[in-house]
């Protein structure tokens, strides 16, 4: 992962995920008539391996003041994400997320390029209900941190300015 700061979570994965991915692509596969041929393939070891591969790269992090994920097999994508641009964490399931005991955690950020989609999706993370916990409490902890700093530093520069215009309204009344 790109930076070192302290790590607060990991995310662990669940095995499931390979048999979601598994008859994710096969079902792609299977809805496009050039697709039949390739799902026998894919079924005697091809989706096996390739899920499998998947599944080690795998990785996801929280950290003080980013979520870093990577994921891929052939293209490898490696996504930090600073925690206060995180505006929206929803959960995803459907039929076949429901059979395997699995969610998608949806995060979307402040600035991404699609209206409909989002910056990030981790699918299988084991106890996600926490780690989406963890996420928001650590973004509001930055966010607070941030607030009370500019409030600091905004107060001063005010108190400042108000002391000059205090000496030159002195300068102007003793003129």
């Amino acid at each position: 992962m790109p930076f070192n700061s302290n790590i607060i979570i990991k995310a662990e994965f669940n095995p499931k995920i390979k048999t979601y991915i598994l008859l994710f692509v096969a079902f792609f596969l299977f809805i496009s008539i050039v697709g039949i041929p390739i799902l026998i393939i894919w079924f005697l070891g091809l989706g096996q391996s390739m899920s499998n591969r998947y599944y080690q790269n795998l990785k996801c992090q929280l950290t003080e003041k980013h979520l870093e994920f990577k994921k891929g097999i052939l293209f490898r994508v490696e996504k930090t994400i600073p925690l206060e641009n995180i505006q929206d964490l929803t959960f995803i399931e459907n039929p076949l997320l429901r059979a395997l005991d699995l969610r998608i955690l949806k995060i979307e950020t402040a600035g991404q390029s699609t209206p409909q989609g989002s910056d990030m999706k981790l699918v299988g993370i084991i106890d996600s209900i926490a780690f989406k916990e963890a996420v928001l409490s650590q973004r509001e902890i930055l966010k607070s941190k941030s607030y009370y700093t500019t409030e600091n530093v905004s107060s001063t520069k005010t108190e400042k300015l108000l002391e000059e215009i205090r000496d030159l309204l002195k300068d102007i009344n003793n003129k």
